[in-house]
């Protein structure tokens, strides 16, 4: 049975992706910051799924914490990194940028620079993050949450690129979803909204199949490819 540790399982797509797989047969390790929470998805499936609280910002006992989690379940296959922030930020209250970053970037590059090592001496594995399709351009009411996604798009791209030339044997997976119905997504007129369930399940079937790229839903490519050809010029009067 191959261990799995999703960090930000305690809601929305990393709560219904530990559900799912623990009932697929996966040993589960789940991470969040709410103890109660955590408790309440261990007992959803007794003996599948194993929590550890803590805060994934918190620098100083990160590592510690994995190393813990990986030991109670006997080994670690592969890292979800499904945690993110991210805020209607149309004020540029700095703050919020500043938490973007922290946890978007601070705290994904440190999670997942250690399991690539930890991947590497093992001789194999794999890291799937959730990123977004908001990473493909920048965004006027959310700066730092776009900016944010788009250096996990890039980082998981060099990561690929590198266990590719070396010959690691680490499998990468950028998982880019429009919206989901979760806290995660704000504002109004939202369209192309995909139930959690759905999503979560999509994103296992990627994870099998060692996708290098999937967008959540399926119709997401066209606007990610739309993305890519306007130009700065038009996207800015958008």
């Amino acid at each position: 049975m191959k261990k799995v540790i999703i960090i930000g399982a305690t809601s929305g797509i990393g709560k219904s992706l530990a559900l799912q797989m623990a009932d697929a047969g996966y040993i589960v390790g789940i991470t969040g910051k709410r103890q109660i929470l955590i408790n309440e998805i261990e007992g959803l499936n007794a003996g599948k799924i194993l929590g550890s609280c803590f805060d994934v910002n918190d620098e100083t006992n990160l590592i510690e914490n994995l190393i813990s989690l990986i030991e109670r379940l006997g080994g670690y296959d592969i890292l979800i990194y499904s945690a993110g922030y991210g805020e209607i930020n149309e004020s540029l209250n700095t703050q919020i940028e500043q938490d973007t970053i922290n946890t978007n970037v601070r705290s994904f590059t440190n999670v997942v620079t250690w399991s690539f090592d930890y991947f590497k001496r093992q001789g194999r594995g794999q890291i799937a993050a959730v990123t977004s399709v908001a990473g493909l351009r920048g965004n006027d009411k959310s700066p730092a949450y776009s900016a944010s996604k788009a250096f996990q798009i890039n980082y998981l791209e060099g990561l690929a690129r590198k266990s590719s030339k070396l010959k690691l044997g680490i499998d990468i997976l950028d998982i880019r979803p429009g919206y989901v119905d979760t806290a995660m997504a704000k504002g109004d007129n939202l369209f192309w909204v995909t139930p959690v369930e759905k999503a979560a399940k999509q994103i296992i079937r990627g994870i099998e199949r060692k996708a290098d790229v999937i967008y959540i839903s399926k119709r997401w490519r066209l606007f990610a490819w739309t993305s890519k050809i306007l130009p700065r010029s038009l996207v800015k009067k958008i």
